[in-house]
């Protein structure tokens, strides 16, 4: 995350990264333009489409829906007394709504999506009915108060020395610090989806693997595979797990260990895979994919040592890792696990928005920013991340789209026949390889949760598996794609940092790619076998 400009965490709703067309030298200053563009002229003057934003794609999804419902039929299935469906009771129903309410729907849909109640008579849900909440308010406000968090945190610096100090520690042993700093953005991928905040440790990182004997591929995929692997296989990423288990309608520490063995083996997967490139380099320059430049030779043969972490920051960073600790702690369902010395609290998006709240103010007002700093930059820090809040009001809208005019128990009546019959090793594959090109479509994992989840959670009951392990093949796949996704300003923007081309980072990846694929496959087959 860069302190000038901080964006979403682990929300791909960043605008589409600058173009890579250009040699290793292209640089930072040709990042594409802001979120609210759709085409960059080129060299010739003509203008090159770019992919649009998350925004556009959610409101496209939106109308194409709502279309679609007009020709869809309204179904409904039974169901049992907490709101799961009853396999084999789906049966046609007539809609109660004419066009003029569908199309209120249409209009509401962000509103519906943000404090929606669906009325327990109607089943339809409207702003101001008597029911059940539909809305996703509580993880609107927890995107704000974990971006306030991050946000005071970067402002004290302690993070950024923190990895600087680390890095400088473990400077003459090479492999261990390249396993140590991968592993610790994976930590940060897998806990709360580290994804922006990474452009802002390319400064550190390629001066130093360069003075190391490495190249920049080294440099930027020790940064990018390894918050990509942590999100990929994230335990309680509030943005991935959390939107998505909130959708489905578990908890956020449901299928935890599945997914803690599936970081640790991923992330020692990714961790040897770049470690085995950075050998062949210091062995044989000539294989790097990325080429010394005269730039380089001389910046490899600087040094310089990081400044040390003030008590303050010292602080800052335990109360950063702290808060994430304690949310792990406080999400764990330890009973269900057996685990009897350890008290289960059930916290759930309200305590989790306090807790970041009460922890940003803490870091700032510890970090030194003072008062009026410390106010200030919680008030940009939820501001950043308004956009990925947004994201999951819009595809939360959709949902209540469909179940108003009734065609999302038909689409999931059709799902279950697509699925009927497999084993439940296939039916974890299948939802893993459903939700591949959704993420590419839709790259905010958040969004991307709140738009699948209704739909496939469901799915999960009818099969015979838990939920948990289709919440854990949509994060599977959103990270798996976000790894290499042209869209995402974390991959391109942090390509542009590192001055490498898009096709050479590709080559370096591609082995790898097929290797998670079949890693993911094999943990999902894994899981619904345990159950």
């Amino acid at each position: 995350m860069t302190t000038s400009s901080i964006q979403p965490a682990g929300n791909k709703v960043a605008p589409a990264g600058p173009e890579m067309a250009g040699s290793e030298t292209d640089g930072p200053h040709d990042a594409g333009p802001g979120p609210d563009s759709t085409a960059a002229p080129s060299g010739d003057g003509r203008r090159r489409l770019r992919f649009p934003s998350a925004f556009t794609v959610l409101v496209a999804v939106t109308l194409a829906v709502w279309a679609l419902t007009f020709v869809i039929p309204a179904g409904r299935y039974d169901t049992t007394p907490d709101g799961a469906p009853v396999p084999g009771t789906y049966h046609a129903v007539e809609r109660t709504t004419d066009f003029l309410d569908r199309l209120k729907d249409l209009f509401l849909s962000p509103v519906n999506g943000l404090y929606g109640v669906t009325d327990s008579k109607t089943g339809l849900t409207t702003p101001g009915a008597d029911g059940s909440f539909a809305g996703a308010a509580g993880v609107f406000l927890f995107i704000l108060a974990v971006g306030a968090f991050i946000t005071v945190t970067m402002r004290t610096g302690a993070l950024t020395l923190g990895v600087a100090r680390l890095a400088h520690r473990l400077h003459s042993h090479r492999t261990l610090l390249l396993v140590v700093l991968l592993a610790v953005f994976s930590l940060g991928g897998t806990t709360y989806g580290m994804a922006e905040e990474t452009l802002g440790f390319y400064g550190l990182m390629i001066p130093l693997m360069l003075t190391l004997g490495y190249d920049r591929m080294v440099a930027a995929t020790v940064i990018m595979v390894g918050a990509g692997v942590g999100t990929l296989a994230s335990t309680v990423n509030p943005f991935a797990t959390g939107v998505a288990s909130d959708s489905a309608g578990i908890g956020t520490g449901d299928g935890i260990l599945l997914r803690l063995a599936m970081w640790a083996c991923l992330t020692a997967i990714a961790a040897a895979y770049v470690v085995r490139y950075a050998g062949r380099v210091l062995a044989d320059p000539s294989c790097s994919l990325t080429p010394a430049t005269d730039e380089d030779r001389a910046i490899a043969g600087q040094g310089e040592e990081a400044d040390a972490l003030t008590g303050r920051q010292r602080a800052v960073l335990g109360v950063f890792a702290g808060t994430f600790l304690f949310m792990i702690f406080a999400v764990v369902p330890w009973a269900d696990l057996g685990v009897t010395f350890l008290p289960t609290l059930g916290w759930y998006f309200p305590e989790l928005a306090a807790l970041f709240i009460v922890a940003a103010v803490t870091a700032g007002l510890i970090g030194g920013v003072g008062e009026q700093g410390t106010a200030e930059a919680i008030t940009r820090g939820a501001g950043d991340f308004v956009g990925a809040a947004m994201i999951v009001m819009l595809a939360r809208g959709v949902t209540v789209i469909m179940n108003n005019a009734a065609v999302t128990d038909t689409i999931l009546d059709g799902l279950h026949s697509a699925v009927s019959g497999t084993s439940h090793g296939v039916f974890a594959v299948l939802v893993f390889l459903v939700n591949i090109p959704l993420a590419f479509f839709v790259p905010s994992s958040s969004g991307h949760a709140a738009l699948a989840m209704p739909i496939l959670a469901p799915l999960a009951d009818f099969a015979g598996v838990s939920r948990s392990l289709v919440v854990t093949a949509y994060q599977s796949a959103s990270g798996w794609v976000n790894l290499i996704t042209p869209t995402s300003a974390v991959v391109m923007g942090g390509l542009a940092l590192a001055r490498i081309r898009y096709d050479r980072y590709l080559r370096f990846i591609a082995p790898l790619m097929g290797i998670l694929l079949l890693a993911v496959g094999g943990f999902l087959v894994l899981g619904a076998t345990l159950g």
